[in-house]
């Protein structure tokens, strides 16, 4: 074993490199949007946090899919990663109706934030995250695992952001009790630009 920490710090610190790189691409991933029909914006009283009680971290294993039963969500999901220009990956448009897990971050219910993004929209319609604004704390993400499990989620906070104030710091770590937050486009659209201004993000914490 090395004064260093070793291999392990080494993964780890590799994984935050990498999460770091991803922080703003998150702020313009989504930008092409029709805009058809603003999606429902969280209103302040969600954005205040709750304190819920959690859990120790499960064993890793890859998610498949998202429910949320409070929007009507069931979705399978997508693995994303970084982009050639170094921005996150983002879903296809083909693939609006899935909800990508970001690879370098942790597997959901695992130690660490694992970061969950998705469509609100397309240039068609409404897309898998479009009313991911109307949750509230309390409200429950269920991540059924590759290995049979289902990682219960409660989500503690949602709030809308402007470009500029993305918390990247919160959104993206890989230590810390098992968490997860869920990002789509919001926070006004500016129709001239075809582009939304900001992200909403929910925050859950790892409680069954």
């Amino acid at each position: 074993m090395s004064g260093s920490g070793g291999p392990e710090k080494g993964r780890r610190d590799r994984r935050t490199a990498l999460l770091v790189a991803a922080a703003g691409a998150v702020l313009i991933w989504m930008a092409g949007h029709g805009g058809l029909q603003i999606a429902p914006q969280p209103p302040a009283s969600a954005g205040r946090p709750q304190s819920v009680d959690g859990r120790g971290p499960l064993p890793a294993s890859a998610p498949e899919r998202v429910r949320i039963p409070a929007i009507g969500v069931d979705a399978p999901t997508t693995v994303l990663g970084l982009a050639s220009d170094g921005q996150l990956a983002v879903p296809a448009y083909r693939e609006a109706d899935r909800i990508g897990w970001y690879r370098y971050s942790p597997v959901p219910g695992t130690s660490g934030t694992a970061v969950l993004v998705g469509h609100v929209d397309t240039p068609t319609g409404r897309a898998v995250l479009y009313h991911l604004g109307q949750l509230r704390p309390g409200d429950r993400i269920l991540i059924d695992r590759r290995d049979g499990s289902t990682a219960g989620f409660t989500v503690t906070q949602v709030s809308a952001y402007p470009d500029s104030a993305l918390p990247a710091g919160r959104i993206y770590s890989v230590q810390g009790p098992p968490e997860l937050t869920l990002i789509t486009c919001g926070d006004g659209y500016d129709s001239a630009a075809r582009r939304y201004l900001g992200n909403v993000v929910a925050y859950a914490r790892l409680t069954s």
